[in-house]
C-alpha cells in the first residue's frame, strides 16, 4: 500500500471530508480521490460507502483505520531515527573469553552511556592476539592483562589468580594431580605450573583451553582442578580452593589498552573516564555487598539472642 494514499486516508478518518482532507495533506481533490481508488484496488476491498452526498468509511475502511496508523508511525520513525543527526559510532573491542562475564557486563553499560547510538563489535580472543588486532587496526580497543612491571593501558581493576575445583570429587589426593589450564600467554598457567614443578608435585595437565567457560565445565564435571582469576568463579559448582600447600597464584592488573589509530572513536581522554565510572561501580558494589552481610550478620545474632532469651 502507497504511503502517502495512507495519510490521505487517515487525513479523511480525521475530517470526514475529501475536502479537508485535500487542504491538510496539500493535495488536490482530485488527487485526493485517485489516491483512494488506487488503495480501494490495492486492498480490493471498497473503503467508502455513500451516505446521500456524504461518504462515510465502509466496514473494510474501519478495519484498515488502525493498521494504517501503526503502518505510518512505523514508517514516519523509521525515517526519524536514520535521519537522525547523530550517527552511529562503531566501535570494536576485544576481551579475553576469561572477562567475558565478569567484566564486560559491567563495562559495555558505561560505553553505551558515552554514546548513545553505538554500534559495539565485541571480539572474544587472548591477550596477545587482541594487541596483535589492535596493532593491525582490527580493533579499536581491548581489555587485556598487562606484566606487573608493565604501564600499558589504563587500569580497570586488579584480580587474584586462585586455584579452583568442584568441592564434591576430592582430586587433591590424586596422583598424578589433574589439572586444567589455560594457554600459554596465560599468567595463571605459567605460575601454576612453576609453582607445582618447585614442589616436586606430581601432575597433569588434562587440557589447555583459551576459553573460561571450557575451563570451568572440566572443574565442574570432576575432571580437574583449575587455575583462573577469582572472578572468573561464576558457576554453582566451582568454588575456590583453600588448601594452602598448591603454589600461590599471583594478581593480575586487567587494563584497557587503545588502539594506534587516529580515528578510534576512544580518545584517550574518554578511556581514563570510562575506567575511572568503573572503578566507581566496583567500589559502589563492594560496598552495597558489605552492608548486605553486615545486615545479615546482625539479624544472625538477634535471632541467636531471642532464642537464648527465657520464655
Amino acid at each position: 500500500m502507497d504511503i502517502e494514499a495512507l495519510r490521505s486516508f487517515l487525513a479523511f478518518v480525521e475530517t470526514g471530508s475529501f475536502t479537508r482532507t485535500a487542504k491538510q495533506v496539500h493535495r488536490t481533490q482530485s488527487a485526493i480521490s485517485m489516491q483512494m481508488r488506487k488503495l480501494e484496488e490495492q486492498v480490493g476491498r471498497p473503503l467508502f460507502t455513500k451516505r446521500g452526498r456524504n461518504l462515510t468509511l465502509s466496514y473494510d475502511g474501519q478495519r484498515l483505520a488502525p493498521y494504517a496508523k501503526h503502518l505510518l508511525a512505523l514508517h514516519d520513525n523509521a525515517l526519524a531515527q536514520l535521519r537522525s543527526d547523530a550517527p552511529t559510532t562503531i566501535i570494536r573491542i576485544g576481551c579475553p573469553d576469561d572477562y567475558a562475564e565478569s567484566i564486560l557486563p559491567r563495562f559495555v553499560p558505561l560505553l553505551h552511556q558515552q554514546w548513545h547510538a553505538l554500534d559495539l563489535q565485541i571480539t572474544t580472543a587472548p591477550s596477545n592476539r587482541i594487541r596483535i588486532m589492535l596493532d593491525s587496526g582490527h580493533l579499536d580497543a581491548g581489555l587485556v592483562t598487562r606484566a606487573p612491571i608493565s604501564e600499558e593501558g589504563y587500569l580497570l581493576q586488579t584480580d587474584q589468580g586462585v586455584w579452583a575445583c568442584n568441592p564434591h570429587y576430592n582430586l587433591l589426593a590424586e596422583d598424578p594431580l589433574p589439572v586444567a589450564l589455560f594457554q600459554n600467554d596465560c599468567k595463571f598457567r605459567q605460575s601454576a605450573i612453576d609453582g607445582l614443578l618447585k614442589q616436586n608435585r606430581n601432575f597433569k595437565v588434562i587440557a589447555s583451553s583459551s576459553s573460561a567457560s571450557a575451563q570451568r565445565g572440566l572443574i565442574a564435571s570432576g575432571l580437574a582442578i583449575g587455575a583462573m582469576a577469582r572472578s572468573s568463579l561464576n558457576h554453582t559448582t566451582v568454588q575456590e580452593i583453600p588448601d594452602k600447600t598448591l603454589p600461590q597464584l599471583p594478581a593480575i592488573e586487567v587494563v584497557l589498552v587503545l588502539s594506534g589509530r587516529a580515528e578510534s572513536p576512544i580518545s584517550e581522554t574518554i578511556a581514563k573516564q570510562l575506567c575511572t565510572q568503573y572503578q566507581s561501580e566496583i567500589q559502589n558494589q563492594t560496598n552495597r555487598q558489605n552492608v548486605s552481610e553486615t545486615s545479615d550478620r546482625q539479624k544472625s545474632s538477634d535471632k541467636t539472642r531471642a532464642e537464648k532469651q527465657p520464655a
